[in-house]
């Protein structure tokens, strides 16, 4: 005769093994979104100091993704089957060749790059002014006797150049050995300095001048972006968002709630990111009604869109603050 307490022994023991094997898979799903609009911990989210703001109203949110690790067999399942997470491989997000606190510093890196970016991006657009300088020439580049740190860059072959971007599509799309003419200002003059582009190292049918040029404000304010504990690139088109809205007449928002997510660099383009069907759903829990999708994503987001919610497909800054322009006024928008 088999006890009632025998019996049990198996059960007990499956359960015991499913809550102590961890299994090698994280759950993403929806994150914490903010309003660029407005503030987090007491701080605006974006602040901008010493020069009039436009009084804004409306939401620009900006989404992120959770990540769950360390799940055990039952945990991954409960996530998986709520419909809420997907579960991934946990080398996806936190490669075996670095330890959590190596890709928190790199999320936190990308982070940074992305608020850089879309200050650039918005002062591009809103034709305020910013420098292109040389901040380091190689030491065995094509440029290494004619241009020098600190140098300011205005124009390459008679085309201006305001970008890092323009810079290196500038260059890019001639053959080494093709000889330049780089306009440039240093110490306060004007002058012109030829140079006989090499090949680019891993492109070299591409010329390549040898130089890191990066760009900086010349406005008299400052932009700071207050937000802890996120990380990665994808805030950048929400950020830039804001900083037009807020230097510039009129509600981007048409005082409703707009989403959204996509990196974007200083030339506006707006780049793809991951994660897109959980941004959707915190999106819409919070309210929004339009979310601004990168082109590149718009596959995706097609086939998980929660009900009521608008999807606008972005290409670029221009195209964005078109859309949203055009909503405004009761006009349509490029839509996924």
């Amino acid at each position: 005769m088999v006890t009632l307490a025998a019996a049990l022994v198996p059960v007990v023991a499956l359960f015991t093994l499913g809550t102590a094997v961890t299994v090698p898979f994280v759950a993403l799903g929806p994150g914490p979104t903010f309003n660029t609009l407005g503030e987090a911990e007491g701080k605006p989210v974006v602040e901008i100091e010493g020069t009039e703001i436009d009084p804004t109203t409306g939401n620009l949110n900006m989404t992120t993704v959770s990540v769950r690790d360390g799940l055990n067999i039952f945990e991954a399942f409960g996530n998986w089957i709520s419909g809420r997470y997907g579960l991934v491989p946990r080398s996806e997000v936190y490669p075996p060749d670095k330890s959590k606190d190596e890709v928190k510093q790199e999320n936190e890196a990308d982070f940074a790059q992305s608020e850089d970016s879309a200050e650039l991006a918005a002062l591009h657009y809103l034709d305020l002014p910013v420098a292109l300088e040389v901040v380091d020439v190689a030491e065995d580049g094509p440029a290494k006797d004619a241009l020098r740190p600190g140098d300011q860059l205005l124009a390459i072959n008679g085309t201006q150049v305001q970008t890092v971007g323009e810079v290196q599509r500038a260059v890019a799309e001639l053959e080494p050995g093709s000889e330049v003419s780089v306009l440039l200002r240093r110490d306060g003059q004007e002058m012109t300095v030829p140079v006989t582009l090499g090949a680019r190292p891993g492109a070299t049918d591409h010329g390549y001048l040898g130089i890191t040029p990066q760009e900086k404000p010349e406005v008299p304010f400052t932009v700071d972006f207050n937000l802890a504990e996120v990380g990665g690139p994808s805030a950048g088109l929400m950020f830039t968002l804001a900083v037009i809205d807020k230097l510039s007449p009129g509600e981007l928002s048409g005082g409703g709630f707009v989403a959204g997510t996509g990196t974007i660099d200083s030339d506006g383009e707006v780049g793809p990111i991951g994660g897109i069907p959980y941004k959707l759903l915190a999106a819409r829990e919070a309210g929004a009604t339009t979310f601004l999708v990168p082109s590149k994503n718009c596959d995706e987001a097609r086939q998980r869109v929660p009900e009521g919610l608008r999807l606008v497909k972005v290409d670029n800054l221009d195209g964005a603050v078109s859309a949203l322009e055009s909503l405004n006024s009761g006009g349509d928008a490029p839509a996924c």
